[in-house]
């Protein structure tokens, strides 16, 4: 399963958003508001829960400086990455595409398809903001 969200504008440098992003604890700022919990667990992790929702721990598998950064679950029950790809669009502006992908049976793809579009989609608009 592949889920892509429209480019979010962004306005900060390629560098600060990139930077940004690359701190755990920023996160905080693009969940939803049905937030439950969240938890940085360390640099490289952390821990979040929406409401109604089991707890899921994500943890950075890779990093290009500055044009990407990639995000996976820390469990092998439910393997999936979210990839933020950041451009730039001029000294203090850029954009961020985030992606989802994971392997699921076509069951537990159907189930979660909306809810994880709608999540990313949350980031994505709340990205914008910061």
């Amino acid at each position: 399963m592949f889920i892509e969200t429209p480019k979010a504008q962004v306005t900060k440098s390629k560098e600060e958003t990139f930077n940004f992003l690359n701190d755990l604890s920023n996160f905080r700022q693009l969940m939803p508001e049905n937030i439950d919990k969240f938890e940085v667990l360390n640099e490289n992790r952390f821990l979040f829960a929406l409401k109604g929702m089991p707890e899921i721990v994500l943890e950075k598998k890779e990093q290009t400086p500055f044009d990407q950064l990639v995000l996976g679950a820390a469990s092998e029950k439910l393997p999936f990455t979210l990839t933020a790809d950041i451009s730039e669009v001029g000294s203090e502006q850029s954009e961020v595409v985030l992606s989802f992908k994971g392997e699921f049976n076509a069951m537990m793809a159907m189930m979660i398809k909306s809810p994880i579009t709608n999540f990313i989609n949350t980031l994505s608009t709340n990205l914008g903001k910061i």
